[in-house]
């Protein structure tokens, strides 16, 4: 059964492992990840997104 379900994901993918059971986006990341994405938009201005203008040079 196993190759069976092999090729099938091989040709047709895998359904998406990003939904909860409420059918809601659930990214499945660990806790450590999480802060350390949120601590570098508030460490350093350049990653703020809100303040981006999009005109600055990089």
């Amino acid at each position: 059964m196993s190759i069976g379900k092999n090729i099938l994901h091989f040709l047709f993918g895998k359904d998406p492992d990003v939904f909860s059971k409420d059918g809601k986006i659930e990214h499945k990341l660990p806790k450590t990840r999480w802060d350390a994405w949120e601590s570098r938009f508030k460490a350093n201005q350049k990653y703020n997104w809100r303040k981006h203008k999009g005109t600055q040079a990089p």
